[in-house]
């Protein structure tokens, strides 16, 4: 998930940059005036030239300043000025240069149409995989949380347990129900559903319980009892059963 997040975050700044690049450092902060306003300056004899792209209009005046404007659709600049009163011989002083398309152009009309659609969509599939994280999360709290250990690789056994010697001796046979229970059960014997283990902390009741598994080869689950504990009432006799239905699906452990 963090990955996930991670591509997220690098790929809005990607697409922001690319936005900022194209319509930000390309495009002068020059100041907007209105048509009739530009009309005016030209009329004036203070326009050198302008320069058309498609229907904006970037004009640059004799002092170098230089101002955006904007003209009417499927009517030519010079004809615009000339119905809004534009002297002729001013218009004939006035250099106009159209601007070449872009081999982008059809790209970033597509992109400007379509990159909002993208944003929102990445944007409620990111709700939603926060959802359905949230939702799982939920669906597994009542979940046991317990650490199994695999019986095939055991990585502790009664040699690596010292000073239970009588306590070993004990449960040794608990080993050999575990390991071969079939002839127990061939002579009637009713095998243990368990053994208790009581003692102060630290005296190896853990590490013993490890080694009956490791000896037996099976697998072995470790949870702190205070795993067990919630604020929420039965999410812990919850834990409880989940643990058990663990234990029984990879039984004998």
């Amino acid at each position: 998930m963090k990955w996930s997040r991670a591509l997220y975050a690098i790929l809005i700044f990607v697409v922001l940059a690319f936005l900022y690049g194209v319509f930000v450092l390309r495009t002068e902060a020059i100041e907007s005036k209105d048509l009739s306003e530009v009309a005016q300056l030209a009329n004036e004899g203070r326009v050198e030239s302008i320069l058309v792209d498609q229907n904006e209009l970037t004009v640059e005046l004799k002092n170098g300043e230089k101002i955006a404007s904007n003209k009417e659709p499927g009517i030519g600049v010079i004809e615009t000025l000339g119905l809004m009163g534009v002297d002729q011989q001013q218009l004939l002083n006035i250099k106009v240069t159209i601007a070449p398309r872009s081999a982008w152009d059809g790209w970033l009309a597509i992109l400007g149409t379509l990159l909002p659609l993208i944003l929102i969509g990445g944007f409620f599939f990111f709700i939603l995989r926060q959802a359905q994280g949230a939702g799982n999360q939920a669906l597994s709290f009542g979940k046991s949380r317990a650490r199994m250990f695999a019986g095939d690789k055991p990585t502790v056994t009664f040699d690596d347990v010292a000073g239970v010697d009588e306590a070993k001796q004990e449960l040794a046979e608990i080993v050999e129900f575990l390991r071969e229970p079939e002839k127990f059960i061939s002579l009637g014997a009713r095998i243990p559903k368990g053994v208790l283990m009581v003692g102060p902390p630290g005296c190896g009741k853990t590490l013993t319980a490890k080694a009956i598994a490791g000896e037996a080869g099976v697998p072995f689950f470790s949870i702190s009892g205070s795993e067990f504990v919630e604020m929420f009432v039965g999410v812990g006799a919850s834990r409880v059963r989940d643990l058990f239905d663990q234990a029984k699906r990879n039984s004998p452990c």
